[in-house]
């Protein structure tokens, strides 16, 4: 019987890492991936070397819906401070989501423990790509010290990610966006 899903085995494998290391950790048995994606562990171990090969092809899949959901949607029209506080509104958007968990490259960070770790090095990858991503939006933007603001960027978004991801936190009423308001304010960007 021919399969109705038209999903490869290793397309299913990426999407079963991306749900459950999402919702349970990284920590997420072999087993259980197999079992959500469908696949087996003899078919598991001939498309990946192992469950942290299979992890970091995952994180790295999702980056690019990952980075557009940041984007600005009219960048060229947007002016820099728009485009920095886009990316706190869309934060804030999100973690009002019932199976909001926080940013998912963050958890990697914070679960794996092994700087060396492939999904380690495609999470850190992440961080510093949106470091300096804020980094060159401050500088357009005028700031006294691009570098220190977009460091404090990324610690406003990565704590505000953790306690909405906790629980510990409600992102709907603004406060990212206030909080970072007053950053862009501070480091006399336009």
């Amino acid at each position: 019987m021919a399969s109705t899903d038209p999903m490869s085995p290793r397309e299913r494998l990426l999407d079963a890492a991306a749900r459950l290391s999402y919702r349970d950790g990284v920590s997420v048995g072999i087993e259980a991936l197999c079992r959500e994606a469908g696949v087996s562990k003899r078919s598991m171990y001939q498309l990946f070397e192992s469950k942290d090969a299979m992890l970091a092809a995952s994180l790295e899949r999702r980056i690019p819906g990952y980075e557009a959901r940041l984007a600005h949607p009219d960048p060229e029209s947007a002016t820099p401070r728009e485009r920095i506080l886009h990316v706190f509104h869309r934060l804030e958007q999100g973690s009002v989501d019932a199976d909001y968990h926080g940013c998912p490259y963050l958890a990697v960070l914070v679960e794996l423990k092994n700087p060396e770790h492939p999904a380690t090095r495609v999470a850190r990858g992440v961080k510093e790509r949106l470091t300096e991503a804020f980094r060159a939006e401050a500088e357009r933007g005028g700031a006294r010290d691009p570098q220190l603001l977009a460091r404090q960027l990324l610690l406003v978004f990565d704590g505000a990610s953790a306690r909405a991801g906790a629980g510990v936190e409600r992102l709907d009423d603004g406060l990212a966006t206030a909080t970072v308001t007053a950053l862009l304010d501070a480091a006399g960007m336009d």
